[in-house]
């Protein structure tokens, strides 16, 4: 009968957590990838999608209830994830708010905070106890229920995941000093010079992004925020550092996940988007997979059924062009994403390559990084990514006879 009482008293908690997944982002560093769709719709990793991640993590962890907060090019992800992932979360369980559509967010979702609290009349319909609040941009495998019974039992008002990385790498998150007992003494976002935790000094602590909060508590903190003028109305830069302040806000250090080195990546630049997926091209990361629901979707894949990652050195023959003569492509730690296809005489070094990129004949990347950079976008971490506009605005320019001397000479190599 015990049992049976703390049974139905957990599924009643249960029911009383709404999940917010914060999936309105442009993306910026992803430059011309999230031209026309949102970061979190980007493919990744063979038919999937880097949201798939975090809606399999949800669907994991037995979660009821998901609001998803859209704005920037929101209708590519909201038709898949009704496609994809509406099935498996149930009846009613999936609500799409995109920000511009709510009735008093005439400029839509101005931050992090700012898509919360516009979202508070679902999250009072729903009768909410603790919000959970995700990103819909990351890369990882996480079961929630031990970061929201740690929540529970520390009695804090917001509990941040937190995990840590090399210092140097700090400088992108917001960096935690926490005590022994998990409460958050100091926080600061995207510091210049990351404090290192105290046994391990080439770490330091930084938030995931991942919050549960009690949803009365941080309801008054959004409602005093929205009435801030000078307010970005941001998680990072304007609710944690006043939590902080107040001793409301503790950390819970995420380690391990199935008995495995805890993975977790932020994709948010080109060359950690093309880094990721070549892990799992190359199976050297201990994070499985999402799952989602591909039955009634139309397959996106390449002429060579290679819509995916390539690491090592690959060569690939026979590719055949337009003219119907064979050749050879070479490709090297380098990403195709969806659509994308190879033409004989293709090197391709450390490239992305965007969705839908026919590449020409003979096309070279990443072994002259100052040709490259006329043509395509080249990082400072070696990614060169290419587009069907670079490609189009470098065809408009270069001579024929050059590409297709190009061509012979690889050709010549190969034979």
């Amino acid at each position: 009968m015990a049992s049976m009482v703390s049974d139905a008293t957990q599924d009643e908690r249960s029911a009383n957590l709404v999940t917010l997944l914060l999936a309105g982002g442009r993306g910026s560093r992803l430059y011309e990838l999230t031209e026309r769709t949102c970061k979190p719709a980007l493919p990744f990793a063979r038919r999937r999608r880097i949201v798939d991640f975090t809606l399999e993590n949800i669907v994991r962890s037995g979660l009821q209830h998901v609001i998803v907060a859209s704005q920037y090019r929101a209708e590519p992800l909201e038709d898949y994830l009704q496609a994809a992932w509406s099935g498996r979360l149930g009846d009613g369980a999936l609500r799409l708010r995109r920000g511009s559509d709510l009735p008093d967010a005439e400029l839509g979702y101005t931050g992090t905070a700012d898509a919360v609290w516009k979202n508070r009349a679902d999250l009072d319909g729903l009768g909410a106890r603790e919000v959970l609040i995700l990103s819909a941009d990351h890369v990882y495998e996480m079961d929630y229920r031990p970061l929201i019974a740690a929540h529970r039992a520390s009695g804090a008002r917001i509990t941040v995941a937190a995990q840590p990385v090399p210092r140097e790498a700090a400088r992108d998150f917001g960096v935690i000093t926490a005590d022994d007992g998990g409460q958050i003494r100091a926080f600061v976002e995207k510091p210049a010079a990351p404090r290192g935790m105290p046994d391990r000094p080439d770490q330091a602590l930084a938030s995931m992004g991942i919050y549960i909060c009690d949803w009365r508590w941080l309801r008054d903190m959004l409602a005093r925020d929205a009435q801030v003028a000078g307010s970005g109305h941001d998680f990072g830069h304007d609710i944690l550092p006043q939590a902080v302040a107040a001793g409301d806000a503790f950390a819970w250090v995420w380690n391990s996940e199935r008995g495995q080195p805890a993975f977790w990546r932020d994709v948010g630049t080109l060359d950690s988007l093309r880094e990721t997926a070549l892990l799992f091209e190359t199976g050297e990361v201990p994070c499985a997979l999402p799952s989602p629901d591909l039955a009634d979707l139309e397959p996106v894949l390449s002429r060579f059924g290679m819509s995916t990652t390539v690491g090592g050195l690959r060569l690939f023959a026979p590719l055949h062009s337009p003219s119907g003569k064979p050749g050879w492509g070479v490709v090297e730690q380098s990403v195709l994403m969806d659509g994308a296809r190879l033409s004989p005489g293709c090197r391709l070094t450390r490239a992305l390559i965007a969705p839908g990129v026919t590449l020409p004949e003979g096309l070279v990347v990443g072994e002259d990084p100052v040709e490259d950079a006329r043509w395509f976008r080249v990082t400072p971490g070696g990614t060169t990514l290419v587009t069907t506009q670079m490609l189009s605005r470098r065809a408009a320019s270069l001579p024929r006879t050059a590409r297709q001397g190009r061509f012979r000479f690889f050709q010549q190599m190969v034979s």
